[in-house]
């Protein structure tokens, strides 16, 4: 049974939502087809056994003359589209927060979603009786999710405003799903922290083991630097958008994001808002139903974020997310460095195995030629799908392939851990998109935290609230990754270690060892 207050916020949404999207300040707003795209699964599915050693077969080879395809019936890409910036921004926080909501909301109001389809996802909740989680069906798009009304995998669509091209990743808020999180924090380029302003739910999330803390510490150590905080439900009846509420939230959290190394007000900024009603979303509702904020709208804030620096002209490097057979083999990801034509001739790390981009899709519009920052699909051929997982990376022949190891020294800050750590201590590291075991083999040394100096090891152990630098190796025999050190490619070269379903440290590749 529902409380009262729990059966008033879930008022129907036609009260609610306007009958049309609403008017943007945005005239060139385009939107397009989404696109659901599972997040990477397992255990040892980024690592190879397989790896060749470097031999006069795998001498890297000058790229000839690159083909263009010819645009016999296929859609090309639009140059409006390519001159706008891509973008990834991620959806994280605690469960229930409200972040598939606000993100199929936002999708609605955008004109992605007809009221067609907002009336079946919302017959849909309603069935189950989940009336309130109606537009997160938008984004939690299979079963299991609709039924469990929680997201699991990372949900992805995209949207546009006058300057930058947006793809939505939807992460999962239950604990149990944290790993999932990870892979689509690894690919953000903006992180969307969602906090509920209801009574009990910021507590509850904020709280030690609350999935806000973790959140937020995981996005700043796979690299994400601009921060939006969503503080949501300010509509709720326990809220009723008081300034009061807002402003507790606000430093509580404020000392906490310094904490995680959010410090400067460029990278963070709060804004209150209502995934149910669309409120501050696009437009202000208006000095009666909030008089105290003046600030920006949630999509007036994305459209004025500075441009990101992108190494296009560098190595091609495209952490793989995922692949799958449909005519052929496609490989989906993030290019993180360089840029990709049809035609090119490229390889799959650690397998080294040689293939060439057939076709490149980026979301649903096939064009010949991808860069830094763009989601991509890519058809490959001389490869099966069977030797492709996901935290292989697709390298450019001209520069050379990443590196691969089983190896690596690191510098490592133990966040928790309620016992000490020794020589034989294993755990799971995610690096990117890879997800493997790993066992310390060395501690090295202790590192001052004030001074960033070096210390030798007075104890055979280390525990909370220490940084050192050490020794990991892959658990698996002959298994290696990919990998890079922080200092070359820093997204190859940030991890993060989880024991028991919570993260035990966070740490940056110093150096791989043969």
């Amino acid at each position: 049974m529902m409380d009262e207050s729990q059966e008033n916020y879930n008022q129907s949404v036609d009260d609610k939502i306007p009958t049309s999207a609403m008017t943007l300040n945005f005239s060139a707003l385009n939107v397009n087809a989404a696109e659901f795209i599972p997040s990477s699964e397992c255990v040892n599915s980024s690592i190879s056994t397989q790896a060749k050693p470097m031999n006069e077969d795998c001498q890297l080879e000058q790229n000839g003359n690159i083909s263009m395809k010819a645009s016999y019936g296929i859609s090309m890409m639009n140059d409006s589209v390519r001159k706008k910036e891509p973008v990834n921004i991620l959806f994280c926080g605690h469960v229930d927060a409200g972040k598939s909501t606000i993100g199929g909301h936002l999708l609605y109001l955008t004109g992605q979603i007809d009221r067609r389809t907002l009336e079946k996802c919302k017959n849909g909740a309603r069935d189950r009786a989940f009336d309130s989680w109606c537009p997160s069906h938008a984004l939690d798009t299979n079963e299991e999710e609709r039924e469990r009304g929680i997201t699991i995998e990372v949900g992805r669509a995209w949207f546009e405003t006058r300057t930058k091209h947006f793809t939505i990743l939807d992460a999962p808020g239950h604990r149990c799903f944290v790993p999932n999180m990870i892979g689509g924090a690894s690919q953000a380029d903006i992180a969307i922290l969602v906090i509920s302003a209801r009574k009990g739910e910021f507590e509850t999330g904020f709280e030690r083991g609350g999935q806000t803390r973790e959140h937020t510490m995981l996005v700043k150590t796979v690299g994400v630097r601009n921060l939006i905080v969503l503080v949501n439900k300010m509509d709720d009846q326990t809220v009723n958008w008081d300034e009061a509420r807002y402003r507790e939230i606000e430093g509580k959290l404020s000392l906490y994001l310094k904490m995680c190394g959010f410090k400067s007000e460029k990278d963070t900024i709060f804004i209150p808002c209502s995934g149910r009603t669309g409120a501050m979303l696009i437009e202000h509702p208006g000095p009666k139903v909030v008089s105290w904020y003046t600030g920006p709208t949630f999509i007036e804030y994305l459209d004025r974020i500075s441009s990101f620096d992108r190494n296009i002209d560098g190595c091609l490097r495209m952490p793989i997310v995922q692949r799958y057979k449909d005519m052929g083999v496609i490989v989906l990801g993030k290019i993180e460095s360089g840029q990709v034509r049809v035609g090119d001739r490229c390889l799959i790390m650690p397998n080294r195995t040689r293939v060439e981009v057939t076709n490149i899709y980026y979301e649903d519009i096939e064009t010949d030629s991808s860069v830094c920052g763009e989601n991509v699909r890519l058809k490959l051929k001389n490869v099966e799908e069977e030797e492709i997982s996901p935290g292989f990376v697709l390298c450019d022949m001209i520069h050379g392939p990443c590196h691969m190891g089983r190896v690596f020294d690191a510098q490592v800050a133990i966040i928790d851990c309620n016992s000490i750590i020794t020589v034989g201590y294993s755990a799971i590291l995610h690096l990117y998109t890879t997800v493997v075991k790993v066992e310390l083999k060395k501690l090295i040394s202790l590192i001052d935290r004030k001074t960033g100096n070096k210390t030798k090891l007075s104890m055979p152990f280390i525990k909370q609230d220490q940084t050192a630098i050490v020794r990991f190796e892959l658990s698996e025999p002959n298994a290696t990754i990919c990998i890079e050190t922080y200092k070359d490619f820093s997204k190859l070269g940030r991890f993060i270690l989880r024991e028991d379903d919570h993260t035990v440290a966070v740490g940056q590749v110093l150096k791989i060892n043969p």
